[in-house]
Protein backbone atom coordinates (compact mmCIF):
# COMPACT_ATOMS: atom_id res chain seq x y z
CA UNK A 1 0.00 0.00 0.00
CA UNK A 2 3.05 2.57 0.78
CA UNK A 3 4.09 1.59 -3.01
CA UNK A 4 0.74 3.08 -4.35
CA UNK A 5 0.34 6.01 -2.14
CA UNK A 6 3.59 7.35 -3.07
CA UNK A 7 2.87 6.85 -6.36
CA UNK A 8 -0.80 8.80 -6.19
CA UNK A 9 1.04 12.02 -7.35
CA UNK A 10 3.18 10.88 -10.03
CA UNK A 11 2.11 12.96 -13.31
CA UNK A 12 2.88 10.39 -15.90
CA UNK A 13 1.23 6.98 -13.85
CA UNK A 14 -2.03 6.83 -12.57
CA UNK A 15 -1.63 3.90 -9.32
CA UNK A 16 -3.72 1.40 -7.12
CA UNK A 17 -3.78 -1.10 -4.71
CA UNK A 18 -5.71 -4.08 -5.04
CA UNK A 19 -8.20 -1.91 -7.45
CA UNK A 20 -9.17 -5.07 -9.75
CA UNK A 21 -9.39 -8.04 -6.97
CA UNK A 22 -13.03 -9.00 -7.55
CA UNK A 23 -12.55 -9.37 -11.23
CA UNK A 24 -12.68 -12.44 -12.80
CA UNK A 25 -11.30 -13.64 -16.24
CA UNK A 26 -9.69 -11.12 -18.24
CA UNK A 27 -11.00 -8.13 -16.58
CA UNK A 28 -8.60 -9.43 -13.83
CA UNK A 29 -5.68 -8.11 -15.13
CA UNK A 30 -7.15 -5.44 -17.84
CA UNK A 31 -5.02 -2.31 -15.96
CA UNK A 32 -5.26 1.42 -17.73
CA UNK A 33 -1.64 2.21 -19.35
CA UNK A 34 0.91 3.98 -17.72
CA UNK A 35 -0.66 2.36 -14.71
CA UNK A 36 1.55 1.13 -11.24
CA UNK A 37 -0.66 -1.87 -9.32
CA UNK A 38 0.42 -2.73 -6.18
CA UNK A 39 -1.51 -6.09 -5.52
CA UNK A 40 0.24 -9.37 -3.44
CA UNK A 41 -2.80 -11.09 -5.14
CA UNK A 42 -1.05 -11.11 -8.56
CA UNK A 43 1.57 -13.93 -7.65
CA UNK A 44 -1.14 -16.02 -8.59
CA UNK A 45 -2.03 -14.68 -11.75
CA UNK A 46 1.90 -15.01 -13.11
CA UNK A 47 0.76 -16.73 -16.42
CA UNK A 48 -1.81 -14.68 -17.49
CA UNK A 49 0.64 -11.54 -16.85
CA UNK A 50 3.26 -12.88 -18.98
CA UNK A 51 0.45 -13.68 -21.50
CA UNK A 52 -0.94 -10.33 -21.74
CA UNK A 53 1.91 -8.29 -20.67
CA UNK A 54 4.78 -10.64 -20.95
CA UNK A 55 8.20 -8.14 -21.60
CA UNK A 56 6.71 -5.18 -22.47
CA UNK A 57 5.61 -4.41 -18.82
CA UNK A 58 7.49 -2.84 -15.86
CA UNK A 59 7.36 -5.47 -12.77
CA UNK A 60 8.30 -4.55 -8.80
CA UNK A 61 8.97 -7.71 -6.94
CA UNK A 62 8.80 -5.95 -3.32
CA UNK A 63 10.14 -8.10 -0.76
CA UNK A 64 10.69 -7.75 3.20
CA UNK A 65 12.81 -10.35 5.51
CA UNK A 66 11.45 -13.47 5.14
CA UNK A 67 11.03 -14.46 8.85
CA UNK A 68 9.14 -10.86 9.46
CA UNK A 69 6.85 -11.68 6.50
CA UNK A 70 6.13 -15.26 7.30
CA UNK A 71 5.37 -13.77 11.10
CA UNK A 72 2.69 -11.33 9.64
CA UNK A 73 0.79 -13.67 8.05
CA UNK A 74 1.11 -16.08 10.80
CA UNK A 75 -1.05 -13.31 12.72
CA UNK A 76 -3.96 -13.40 9.91
CA UNK A 77 -4.81 -17.08 10.50
CA UNK A 78 -8.20 -15.98 10.94
CA UNK A 79 -8.87 -12.93 9.44
CA UNK A 80 -11.72 -12.97 6.44
CA UNK A 81 -9.61 -14.07 3.12
CA UNK A 82 -6.23 -15.24 4.95
CA UNK A 83 -4.24 -16.12 2.06
CA UNK A 84 -1.97 -18.24 4.41
CA UNK A 85 -5.10 -19.90 5.65
CA UNK A 86 -6.39 -20.09 1.79
CA UNK A 87 -3.33 -21.38 0.70
CA UNK A 88 -2.47 -24.17 3.86
CA UNK A 89 -6.05 -25.63 3.51
CA UNK A 90 -6.84 -25.37 -0.46
CA UNK A 91 -3.71 -25.65 -2.30
CA UNK A 92 -1.69 -28.12 0.08
CA UNK A 93 -5.52 -29.43 1.49
CA UNK A 94 -4.23 -29.28 5.18
CA UNK A 95 -7.19 -28.80 7.54
CA UNK A 96 -6.37 -25.86 9.94
CA UNK A 97 -7.71 -28.22 12.81
CA UNK A 98 -4.91 -30.67 11.87
CA UNK A 99 -2.02 -27.59 12.25
CA UNK A 100 -0.38 -27.72 15.38
CA UNK A 101 -0.29 -24.59 16.57
CA UNK A 102 3.47 -25.11 16.87
CA UNK A 103 3.42 -25.76 13.06
CA UNK A 104 1.30 -22.67 12.17
CA UNK A 105 4.41 -20.26 11.89
CA UNK A 106 6.43 -23.15 9.06
CA UNK A 107 3.04 -23.15 7.18
CA UNK A 108 3.23 -19.67 6.79
CA UNK A 109 6.78 -20.07 5.94
CA UNK A 110 6.28 -22.39 3.42
CA UNK A 111 3.65 -19.64 1.78
CA UNK A 112 6.35 -17.36 1.89
CA UNK A 113 8.95 -19.20 0.13
CA UNK A 114 6.07 -20.47 -2.61
CA UNK A 115 5.27 -16.74 -3.86
CA UNK A 116 8.51 -15.60 -3.52
CA UNK A 117 10.12 -18.23 -5.33
CA UNK A 118 7.02 -18.35 -8.38
CA UNK A 119 7.43 -14.34 -8.87
CA UNK A 120 11.96 -14.89 -8.95
CA UNK A 121 11.04 -17.29 -11.85
CA UNK A 122 8.05 -15.56 -13.30
CA UNK A 123 11.20 -12.57 -13.32
CA UNK A 124 14.25 -14.80 -14.67
CA UNK A 125 13.19 -13.72 -18.37
CA UNK A 126 11.71 -10.34 -18.02
CA UNK A 127 14.12 -6.94 -18.86
CA UNK A 128 12.21 -4.21 -17.11
CA UNK A 129 12.19 -5.06 -13.39
CA UNK A 130 13.30 -3.89 -10.06
CA UNK A 131 13.11 -5.54 -6.26
CA UNK A 132 11.93 -2.72 -3.64
CA UNK A 133 12.66 -4.47 -0.54
CA UNK A 134 11.25 -2.85 2.53
CA UNK A 135 14.26 -2.90 4.34
CA UNK A 136 15.56 0.00 2.09
CA UNK A 137 12.50 1.72 1.13
CA UNK A 138 13.22 4.45 -0.03
CA UNK A 139 16.70 3.88 -1.34
CA UNK A 140 14.86 1.44 -3.81
CA UNK A 141 11.59 3.96 -4.35
CA UNK A 142 14.24 6.15 -5.53
CA UNK A 143 15.91 3.65 -8.09
CA UNK A 144 12.20 2.51 -9.05
CA UNK A 145 11.13 6.36 -9.57
CA UNK A 146 14.25 6.94 -12.17
CA UNK A 147 13.85 3.55 -13.70
CA UNK A 148 9.94 4.12 -14.62
CA UNK A 149 11.32 7.71 -15.24
CA UNK A 150 8.38 9.43 -12.78
CA UNK A 151 7.24 12.71 -12.97
CA UNK A 152 6.11 14.12 -9.98
CA UNK A 153 6.51 15.80 -6.25
CA UNK A 154 9.21 13.02 -4.95
CA UNK A 155 9.77 14.55 -1.90
CA UNK A 156 5.67 14.24 -1.27
CA UNK A 157 5.53 10.85 -2.72
CA UNK A 158 8.77 10.13 -0.54
CA UNK A 159 6.65 11.43 2.58
CA UNK A 160 3.92 9.08 1.91
CA UNK A 161 6.13 6.26 1.56
CA UNK A 162 7.14 6.67 4.78
CA UNK A 163 3.78 6.57 6.57
CA UNK A 164 2.60 2.93 7.99
CA UNK A 165 -0.06 1.84 6.02
CA UNK A 166 -2.06 -1.61 6.41
CA UNK A 167 -0.01 -2.66 9.62
CA UNK A 168 -1.16 -5.82 11.39
CA UNK A 169 -3.31 -5.52 14.28
CA UNK A 170 -1.92 -5.18 17.29
CA UNK A 171 -2.06 -7.38 20.51
CA UNK A 172 -5.37 -7.40 20.36
CA UNK A 173 -5.70 -9.17 17.43
CA UNK A 174 -3.19 -11.67 18.90
CA UNK A 175 -4.55 -12.36 22.16
CA UNK A 176 -7.81 -13.22 19.92
CA UNK A 177 -5.75 -15.15 17.66
CA UNK A 178 -4.43 -16.99 20.69
CA UNK A 179 -7.76 -18.06 22.18
CA UNK A 180 -8.86 -19.37 18.76
CA UNK A 181 -6.19 -21.44 18.82
CA UNK A 182 -6.75 -22.48 22.61
CA UNK A 183 -10.85 -23.65 21.53
CA UNK A 184 -9.21 -25.56 18.49
CA UNK A 185 -6.78 -26.88 20.57
CA UNK A 186 -9.69 -28.08 22.97
CA UNK A 187 -11.93 -28.98 20.50
CA UNK A 188 -8.68 -31.30 18.55
CA UNK A 189 -8.57 -32.79 22.15
CA UNK A 190 -12.40 -33.72 22.14
CA UNK A 191 -12.58 -34.89 18.58
CA UNK A 192 -9.35 -37.83 18.51
CA UNK A 193 -10.71 -39.01 22.31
Amino acid sequence: MSISRACKDLENFSSGHETRISKLGVERLNFPSNHIEADNRLSWFLGRLDAKYGNDAFYVHMTRDPIETAKSYNRRWYHVGSIVRSYTEGILTKPLQLVSSNDLLKYSEDYCTTVNENIVHFLKDKDKKCVIRLENLESDFLKFWDLIEAKGNKSKALEALNQKHNKSRTSNSDFRFRLKLFFMGLRNNFLTR
